[in-house]
């Protein structure tokens, strides 16, 4: 079985953030991720990785919580100065939390300026943080309309002009299926690529349990294919969380 990651910002959300680090050590998980940890000071957040023994692996930019507002700027033309402000401030909290990855989030645009601008940037952010692993994630847009980076042809061609040895594919699963209605086949095709994995049903983005992906062959697939770096749970509980967890058995 894979590696398991609790994605904090929503699994347990009957407990206050700087409790459900506790709460995903207790319940197996091997990691956790937050997608935006700007909102508790950095050394809560810290004092509470260290006492619960697992590492971060994943957080997103830019900061402040998008909720109500951008989904990123690395892709809006004539944003550049927002988008390296907000990419320098994420660092700050890496230097402290160590993320294993940053995910860099296009936001809302399109065209062949909002091309050359996801590229710019990209290759400025790689080259700000050579140390520091990235990723770009394709997103539905049903889930976010508007939203640059939608389709996975379109990743891999940005990946391949950015040619930046720290910046890989981010890949949720749940988002696969929606784009491409073949989420194994996608998989499969940049699996070489790809450094991070998040997961859930299609069906609400609820546990991978009753779902049209069948996960238990996916994650069999992981093994067989020597994925070795963590696979998120990225849903929304029906219940509560911990009451969902049999699929992790």
């Amino acid at each position: 079985m894979p590696r398991f990651c609790a994605n904090l910002s929503m699994l347990f959300q009957e407990l206050p953030l700087l409790e459900r680090f506790a709460a995903a050590a207790h319940a197996g998980f091997e990691a956790v991720e937050v997608l935006f940890p700007y909102d508790d000071p950095t050394p809560l957040i810290q004092r509470a990785l260290i006492s619960s023994g697992l590492p971060l692996a994943l957080i997103n930019t830019p900061p402040p919580n998008w909720t109500g507002g951008n989904r990123g700027f690395a892709a809006v033309p004539g944003s550049e100065d927002r988008f390296r402000h907000d990419f320098k401030r994420t660092l700050r909290y890496a230097d402290v939390l160590r993320p294993r990855f940053i995910h860099i989030m296009a936001g809302a645009a399109s065209g062949t300026d909002a091309l050359d601008a996801f590229t710019n940037n990209l290759t400025w952010a790689a080259a700000e943080a050579p140390n520091q692993r990235l990723t770009i994630e394709p997103i539905n847009t049903d889930d976010m309309p508007g939203y640059f980076l939608n389709d996975y042809t379109q990743a891999a061609e940005i990946l391949d002009r950015v040619a930046a040895p720290n910046l890989h594919m981010q890949f949720d699963a749940y988002h696969a299926h929606k784009i491409t209605g073949d989420m194994l086949t996608t998989w499969r095709t940049h699996a070489h690529r790809i450094a991070h994995i998040q997961i859930a049903s299609p069906n609400g983005r609820h546990e991978p349990d009753r779902s049209p992906v069948d996960y238990p062959n996916f994650f069999n697939t992981l093994d067989d294919s020597g994925y070795a770096d963590f696979v998120s749970a990225e849903y929304i509980p029906r219940t509560t969380t911990t009451e969902g967890l049999g699929w992790m058995i």
